[in-house]
């Protein structure tokens, strides 16, 4: 699973049938021990989340395993809005 904050939103007039109905978010991966951003992607958003979240997402087939998500084209979804990360100091 990936860490990330949503950054923005995917429109998409002309898709495959199966993502109609799906919210698409621009997420950017986020490293939480060195709080450094990474790349960006594209994942549906099955939870609600909104730009300026924190999120997980599960990614490859995992992504697809809700019932909702069966038989659809993606290999990034948000599964999760993140409340708390708490990585502890190695100090």
């Amino acid at each position: 699973m990936i860490i990330g904050n949503v950054v923005g939103n995917v429109w998409a007039t002309r898709k495959n049938d199966s993502l109609t109905g799906l919210k698409l978010m621009i997420v950017q991966r986020l490293d939480v021990c060195s709080n450094e951003t990474k790349e960006s992607f594209v994942a549906a958003d099955l939870v609600g989340a909104g730009i300026g979240e924190r999120v997980l997402v599960a990614t490859g087939s995992a992504a697809r395993q809700s019932a909702e998500m069966q038989n659809t084209l993606v290999d990034a979804t948000i599964i999760g809005i993140i409340d708390e990360v708490d990585v502890p100091d190695e100090s």
